[in-house]
């Protein structure tokens, strides 16, 4: 570690920093001006405890440093702002972080409210100290559109800084855990806000690290101040009940403590109150009033080796009877932020459900602390299942963040990663998997490999074919089957709920995007420079360099990609390269002037327009809107000609190749008399024919006489869509039938 300067000269700022208070903070009411010392005895007590005394003075420069640059800076319940970091660093001392986290911790706010510079702290106290500090400092000297992206970012940051040392996240749940325990001084608007982000981000992230002290006091606290009416008369509801029941859970410990030393297994026996935000969850979830939900008490036992918690659980099931689909085994398969133990609910004396859970004490130690145990026991091998699921946690942030730039995306991707719940399911081969609650046979193939996720084309579960959204239970054995050549489905993204999986579908697509928009770029400007006598491939290296340079771009790929997304017009850049090399140009024989060719394999760089829906056989035109690529319409659409007389620069001609592959949406209007069958009639007919109906509706009134319905019908050509309204017009029912004009 870097040696701080000595305590006399060096551990403050060079020059007092501009005292300002922090937002939403209030001067000292009683005495402004005069400056609170803040003992730091109670932290050094703590850390003398387990750190080498040759560390502590690198501590007690770290906060005199902090305490100058806080100088004149007040908390909104009054006290010196000191009094935060040192707070914080108390808490960090409680799991036993290194004396580099404690100075980190001490000058967490420091570069963010008092300006202090990153070079200023590694030069104190060490680039580690510098780097912690950096990942726990908010954006907010960074200019952004809004509250929410600089948010975003800041989170963004925080995460990824997290992922290179994960004592930046310890130590920021240990800042928004003292934040929380001191909110009252707060606004109330304030206060809910600062609760629901605690919510939906802090809590869940010390959850996966498998803080679960953290976890439920961050939820309790988040309740207690996000819905304060309800906390108040839960709470005093929980306080009769535990008066009312004081009998029977002592009737219970002695019972089950004599059945325990009957059987000769030494256990620790507690007796435990289930959190008021879990008690308010299972009220919420079940619908049910607080006087309905019995199981609000529990007993954990803690016995010395994993044998014996399978022993304790048959002297629990000799001893109460349990409830049927009520038992967990997390040994077996731990949970994925590295927790064991097995759960059991039984009926208690009284018939009241009574849960225990038994775990060795290892496995308790990792199951209050999680990644913190590494600090807080040494334990080597008994936290080796949380820092081995954290880890991997954190390489799938950086995975996600390499293929995802969008701040807001990326941390709506990760809280779905943080949802607490979770199924596990087997591969073909008995390996287990764990997933998030409601993930589908997608994100199952993208846990297993990237590969298997974007070949993907159906799914078994338990030996049947099932649809790729299908819903994942627990237990569940799935089997993949894939093509070679299939690529992921846009509308994947609709139901996928891992990370990894959204992260991983949105780079295949935006891969095959830039492919696609690369291949059409390049087909546009061969067509521009026929116009202009060249041809593409008659293009020297040197015409090449040249261009690029006039262009901007980095290579030919590049130039390709942004003409088919129309941020570049092809006859420009044609007209550039006979400017470039205008006597080689002017010797070539001028050629006719060619439409581009559409052939259905241009993917989805070429959109077909849903206000008139051309299909192969039809004239068309193509509209290049800017990072839109290729629009094709019909030639006489209504929107294509409004579009022409604002952009007439942007349109380009366009016919069909003699062979053009795929289908093509198309929409039909059929009016009907009414009558029993009519719809199944015309369906049976348009399926005979080999189109496929995407979509009908029909008028809501179904008692006219005649009723018009609407088919989305996806055909090869117009001479399908002829054979289709042929076989749709025989039927005596059938008023008029035909194409639906294009929208205006």
């Amino acid at each position: 570690m870097h040696s701080p300067p000595p305590p006399a000269a060096g551990c403050a700022p060079r020059k007092r920093p501009v005292v300002r208070r922090k937002a939403g903070t209030t001067p000292e009411p009683a005495a402004p001006g005069v400056e609170h010392a803040v003992s730091l005895g109670t932290l050094l007590e703590q850390v003398a405890g387990y750190l080498p005394e040759g560390e502590l003075p690198a501590i007690r420069a770290a906060y005199r440093f902090a305490d100058a640059a806080h100088l004149g800076q007040y908390r909104a319940s009054g006290e010196p702002y000191i009094s935060h970091p040192v707070a914080v660093a108390e808490i960090c001392a409680s799991w036993k972080l290194d004396a580099q986290a404690l100075m980190a911790a001490l000058l967490h706010d420091t570069a963010e409210d008092q300006g202090i510079t990153q070079a200023e702290l590694v030069e104190h106290f060490g680039p580690t100290v510098a780097m912690l500090v950096d990942g726990l400092t908010k954006l907010d000297k960074i200019q952004f559109s809004s509250r929410e992206e600089n948010q975003a970012e800041s989170f963004r940051k925080m995460l990824l800084a997290m992922a290179r040392d994960i004592r930046v996240i310890l130590i920021k749940l240990a800042d928004r855990l003292h934040n929380m325990r001191t909110l009252d001084a707060m606004a109330s608007d304030k206060r809910r806000r600062i609760a629901t982000e605690t919510m939906e981000i802090y809590a869940p992230i010390a959850y996966r690290l498998g803080l679960n002290q953290v976890y439920r006091e961050l939820q309790d606290l988040g309740f207690r101040h996000g819905h304060p009416m309800r906390y108040a008369v839960l709470s005093q509801a929980l306080k009769v009940a535990r008066g009312n029941r004081r009998d029977l859970i002592d009737r219970i410990l002695a019972t089950t403590t004599k059945s325990f030393a009957d059987a000769g297994i030494k256990v620790q026996l507690y007796g435990r109150e289930k959190t008021l935000y879990s008690i308010y969850r299972k009220m919420q979830r079940k619908h049910r009033s607080f006087a309905h939900v019995q199981d609000i008490f529990g007993f954990r036992v803690i016995v010395p080796e994993v044998l014996d918690c399978y022993r304790a659980l048959g002297v629990l099931h000799a001893q109460y009877k349990p409830m049927p689909g009520k038992f967990e085994d997390f040994i077996a398969i731990p949970k994925l932020n590295g927790y064991q133990s097995l759960h059991t609910t039984l009926i208690g004396p009284t018939g009241t459900p009574v849960e225990f859970q038994i775990r060795t004490e290892a496995m308790h130690r990792v199951a209050e602390s999680g990644v913190a145990a590494h600090w807080l026991y040494k334990s080597g091998a008994a936290d080796a299942a949380a820092q081995a699921s954290t880890a991997a946690w954190l390489q799938s942030l950086l995975d996600i963040q390499n293929e995802n730039r969008d701040a807001a995306e990326f941390i709506e991707t990760v809280k779905v990663d943080l949802a607490p719940d979770a199924v596990y399911v087997f591969t073909p081969k008995a390996r287990i998997l764990a997933l998030p609650r409601g993930a589908t046979p997608v994100d199952f193939s993208y846990a297993v490999h990237t590969d298997l996720g974007n070949q993907t084309v159906a799914a078994k579960v338990n030996g049947e074919l099932v649809p790729l959204r299908t819903e994942l239970h627990s237990g569940d054995v799935v089997e993949i089957v894939t093509a070679p050549h299939s690529r992921p489905n846009p509308n994947w993204l609709s139901f996928v709920r891992t990370g990894r999986a959204r992260s991983k579908i949105r780079h295949a697509l935006k891969v095959s995007q830039q492919a696609e928009s690369q291949e059409l770029g390049r087909r546009l400007l061969a067509r521009a420079l026929l116009q202009q006598g060249l041809r593409i491939d008659e293009l020297t290296a040197a015409d090449w360099s040249r261009l690029l340079h006039w262009c901007g771009n980095r290579s030919q790929d590049e130039l390709f990609g942004d003409i088919g997304l129309g941020r570049r017009v092809a006859e420009i850049v044609a007209a550039r390269v006979r400017l470039l090399d205008a006597p080689d140009a002017g010797a070539a024989e001028p050629l006719a002037r060619g439409a581009l060719q559409l052939d259905g394999s241009e993917g989805t760089s070429v959109h077909y327009a849903s206000c008139c829906r051309p299909i192969p056989g039809d004239a068309v035109i193509g509209y290049l809107g800017k990072g839109e690529g290729l629009t094709v319409h019909l030639q006489d659409c209504p929107q294509a000609r409004r579009l022409f007389l604002k952009h007439p620069q942007s349109w380009i001609d366009l016919s069909w190749s003699a062979q053009v592959g795929g289908l093509f949406a198309v929409s039909l209007v059929v009016i009907v008399n009414n009558g029993k069958g009519v719809l199944a009639k015309l369906a049976a007919a348009i399926s005979e024919h080999d189109a496929d109906i995407a979509h009908v509706t029909m008028d809501e009134d179904s008692s006219q006489p005649t009723i018009e319905l609407r088919f989305l019908l996806d055909v090869r050509d117009r001479k399908h869509l002829a054979d289709v309204l042929r076989a749709v017009r025989v039927h005596k029912f059938v008023v008029r039938a035909g194409r639906a004009k294009p929208r205006a």
